[in-house]
């Protein structure tokens, strides 16, 4: 039971985690990212700063310990002189008190010594460690630096891929049928062209039937005799010669035969 119930868990969270990287943005994913980078880095310096503390501790304590080795060795060296001074004396109490002094200086001085090859050690250790972090911190900021510099890039061609993504959804749309209550473009197009191409071929019937050039002859009546109206005024204004009074125009008058002659004989189709 506990072996399904984990398999179950394990399955939901693989789920939930394919639901979650097929509905993210990537432009947020590219930020928390370039955070989580910049947090490690942070980390990584703080770890590193230990590391070099460490170090410069070390560092200190041993010049510390090395100064006190040369005051107890230097006191050592007093105390011996002096127990030869009070020797040379006869004095053998003062001599045997110096004496006892200068011994435990030197055993000071023996305690320092192998503390101080400790440190040594320590500190050359906490020395290679700190070069190590140093050298760590480098290359992580220079990888950093490298992220950064490609976000930009990134970004740039995420949202290129946005506006591709777009036109190609926008093109499909002029190519397909929005729904079964709308038309699509075609549909309308085609249905324009087709009512266009309607209303021009009845006005091309219109104008080479009958009745189309039965107008055009009453129409050039009507031409003919608003011209010759015309002449008449102008005649009676004095405004035309005397050859040409009381006549239409030329032009006028041979259109108006012209459709005449093209119009049918009555009782003929």
């Amino acid at each position: 039971m506990i072996n399904v119930f984990r398999r179950w868990w394990k399955y939901l969270a693989a789920k939930a985690n394919s639901d979650l990287e097929a509905k993210a943005d990537p432009k947020i994913q590219l930020e928390q990212a370039i955070q989580e980078a910049q947090q490690q880095h942070r980390s990584l310096k703080e770890q590193a700063a230990n590391v070099i503390a460490h170090q410069k501790q070390t560092e200190i304590k041993l010049n510390r310990v090395m100064e006190d080795y040369e005051k107890i060795s230097a006191n050592a060296r007093q105390a011996v002189m002096m127990a030869d001074d009070a020797n040379k004396r006869g004095d053998a109490e003062k001599t045997l008190q110096y004496t006892q002094t200068a011994e435990s200086f030197a055993n000071r001085m023996i305690a320092l010594e192998r503390e101080i090859e400790d440190l040594k050690s320590l500190h050359l250790q906490a020395s290679q460690a700190s070069d190590q972090a140093k050298s760590a911190v480098n290359q992580n900021s220079a990888l950093l630096q490298k992220k950064l510099g490609e976000r930009q890039k990134l970004l740039s061609q995420l949202d290129q891929a946005k506006m591709q993504e777009q036109l190609n959804t926008a093109m499909t749309s002029l190519n397909e049928q929005v729904g079964q209550d709308v038309p699509s473009f075609e549909e309308v197009r085609d249905k324009v062209e087709q009512r266009y191409a309607k209303a021009k071929g009845a006005a091309e019937l219109q104008e080479s039937s009958i009745e189309g050039r039965m107008i055009e002859v009453e129409q050039a009546s009507l031409n003919v005799e608003a011209q010759a109206r015309l002449s008449e005024i102008r005649s009676q204004l004095g405004l035309e010669t005397a050859g040409a009074a009381g006549t239409a125009p030329t032009d006028t008058v041979q259109a108006a035969e012209s459709v005449a002659d093209a119009a049918p004989e009555p009782g003929t189709a």
